[in-house]
């Protein structure tokens, strides 16, 4: 599913593929490489704000924990 998203920074239009119709989580704009949590619903976005480089590396440490968790080592 392709998803298009509007920067609220550079108001630049860019686009995301998803296989879930779900999705919580970072987001770049290509232009301005500003960095946001966004929220998707069945490829319409329902939230987004900004979100800084610590926030974002927390949130990757999350994510690499419960992969890690998922498989099982």
């Amino acid at each position: 599913m392709l998803t298009k998203i509007k920067c609220p920074k550079c108001n630049v239009e860019g686009t995301m593929s998803l296989v879930d119709p779900l999705y919580d989580g970072p987001y770049k704009c290509w232009k301005c490489r500003e960095l946001f949590r966004i929220r998707l619903e069945n490829g319409v976005l329902k939230e987004i704000e900004p979100l800084s480089a610590e926030e974002l590396q927390k949130f990757e440490q999350i994510q690499a924990l419960k992969n890690k968790f998922r498989k099982g080592g």
